[in-house]
């Protein structure tokens, strides 16, 4: 197996580059929100206009059987660290369980540390508190929204794709525009400020994730197709994309920067309902080819032949491997990576390419059960849930499970997905990253119900709790934030051996507790509010440190 091999990296003029420029090239990652496989012209969708993505395509090496997880978060771990998310941390979307250990080395980590200047703009969803954030991961730039969306209880309330308030390098900031617009717009202009240098420019967009918030006038053309409201928003905001993608794109041509700089373009997951989807089976959430089989463009002019097609299956896992070897950058020594490098395939080396497999799963839950929502692929067959077998060759579609008639194939895919399970499960387990209280580098700490634990939502009449962990004794200031109450209540907290409660008059919305002491060590927060004999969780827990101990 080719699994762990590296491989030689060729010199940039055996690649077709000008060897008056000796330098590394830059790196722009684009990754949009659930965007389907179908929701691209290119990919035979005749209702969707994408002239900027479609000409990205025709520019491009296509990889026309990549897989990425059935949701966002697991996706974003594995692109970022080349390791499967199931020994990241982040086995899922929200309820801590989109927090991805600090210890993990993200590709913005290898890129800076081999002279990259690094940046991200837009969705991070791999922890909103220190040490997770993008801009303790390596990102020395970052213009990013919290959670997994604008709008979702991460977020101040209120927010909204229009005008958004966002966190740049960690402060929270109100931009003036549509979001992937103002995304954009800090993308190019990272890319002019970092023209004279090698640079990675990670532009994530939380479109075309619900809610469906975009301008009329992106939506009015796909009404007067005769499309329903709810797929013109989601095509809309997707060619408010396409714009987009056609500003980052004019912005290297006019740098002159194209023969230096490798564009990758690919999805998180499916599409988040049925729509179009070039045939496929199944949409986000499911392991079937429509939840996980996604778009992904790699256009390097000069070392790259644009309008080939590679049908070897790829994934998430392979693209920090292979933009290292494409950038000529090391892995630490430390680090086990789970992907390989798709150099030679993107090249067109005449190689041996040995068939490999893949395993994919998601579903809701603080732990994985075996063989629950899960998937093997390999080149040929696909195994899904340890039962329906099927021939991705004869049957992309996954309309017929010829589990029954290949015993032997469904046994031996069955014992390599087993293998992976328990590999991946011993690497850290999956209790998730506790919070750290107290630090220099974030105080306060602002606790959301995105990273709540034990509950089984996040709307306001759910009651859930923190796995944090205080940094340094001292004196702490606690801030609950909570809806207004329509009646006398009585706010509650709890940390340790510390408990102590507020009564609260009618209409208030928050409360603080002066002077808390709080010792160092790990520990279960709890906060809430009791009104008409009833327990719910607050929105936001504020803890500052406001003074040592004694």
């Amino acid at each position: 197996m080719m699994g762990g091999a590296s491989l030689a990296l060729p010199s940039f003029a055996a690649l077709g580059r000008d060897d008056s420029v000796n330098r590394r090239p830059n790196v722009i990652l684009i990754l949009t929100d659930d965007q389907g496989y179908g929701d691209l012209g290119c990919h035979g969708n005749d209702k969707i206009k994408t002239p900027n993505l479609d000409r990205l395509y025709e520019e491009s090496v296509r990889l026309t059987q990549f897989y990425v997880c059935p949701v966002c978060a697991p996706t974003r771990a594995s692109l970022m660290t080349g390791r499967y998310n199931y020994r990241t941390g982040a086995i899922d979307t929200y309820l801590g369980r989109a927090m991805m250990y600090p210890d993990e080395v993200t590709l913005a980590e290898m890129l800076g540390d081999a002279g990259y200047r690094t940046g991200i703009f837009g969705k991070w969803h791999l922890g909103d508190n220190y040490p997770m954030r993008a801009m303790d991961q390596g990102f020395q730039e970052s213009l990013v929204h919290r959670g997994g969306g604008i709008g979702q209880p991460s977020d101040p309330p209120g927010n909204s794709y229009f005008d958004p308030i966002v966190m740049r390098n960690g402060k929270d900031e109100m931009q003036h525009g549509y979001c992937t617009d103002v995304f954009t717009e800090a993308t190019v202009q990272f890319i002019e400020d970092n023209r004279d240098r090698p640079f990675f420019a990670y532009l994530s967009t939380n479109a075309p994730h619900t809610p469906l918030e975009i301008d009329d006038a992106y939506v009015e053309p796909y009404i007067a197709m005769g499309l329903d409201e709810r797929n013109a928003k989601v095509y809309g905001m997707i060619t408010n994309i396409d714009d987009n993608v056609g500003r980052v794109l004019a912005k290297v041509e006019e740098l002159g920067l194209d023969e230096h700089t490798i564009v990758i373009f690919l999805t998180d997951n499916g599409p988040q309902w049925e729509r179009y989807n070039s045939g496929m089976r199944g949409r986000k959430g499911t392991v079937y080819e429509g939840g996980i089989r996604v778009p992904c463009f790699v256009r390097w002019p000069g070392a790259l032949e644009a309008g080939r097609e590679i049908d070897r299956i790829a994934a998430h896992i392979d693209i920090v491997p292979t933009l290292l070897e494409a950038c000529g950058a090391a892995r630490p020594p430390d680090v086990s990576l789970d992907g390989i490098s798709l150099m030679p395939l993107l090249r067109g080396d005449d190689v041996e390419w040995p068939d490999r497999t893949v395993y994919f799963q998601w579903h809701r839950g603080d732990e994985p059960e075996l063989y629950r929502a899960c998937a093997a692929r390999g080149q040929r067959y696909k195994l899904v849930n340890g039962e329906e077998l099927y021939d991705l060759v004869s049957d992309p579609g996954e309309r017929r499970n010829i589990a029954a008639e290949h015993p032997d194939i469904v046994a031996e895919m069955r014992k390599g997905y087993e293998a992976w399970f328990r590999d991946v499960g011993s690497t850290r387990g999956y209790a998730p990253p506790r919070i750290p209280l107290g630090t220099p580098f974030e105080n306060p700490v602002i606790l959301t119900r995105q990273d709540w634990r034990g509950a089984d939502g996040w709307g306001d009449k759910d009651l859930g709790y923190w796995e944090v962990q205080v940094a340094r004794t001292g004196t702490y200031a606690i801030t609950l934030r909570f809806r207004p109450t329509n009646a006398s209540s009585e706010a509650r907290f709890k940390l340790g051996n510390v408990a102590l409660s507020q009564q609260l008059e009618k209409g208030a919305s928050e409360c603080t507790l002066e002077t808390v002491r709080l010792d160092q060590g790990e520990g279960r927060l709890e906060a809430s509010i009791v009104r008409d004999g009833k327990t719910v969780g607050v929105s936001y827990v504020d803890v500052k440190r406001v003074g040592g101990g004694k």
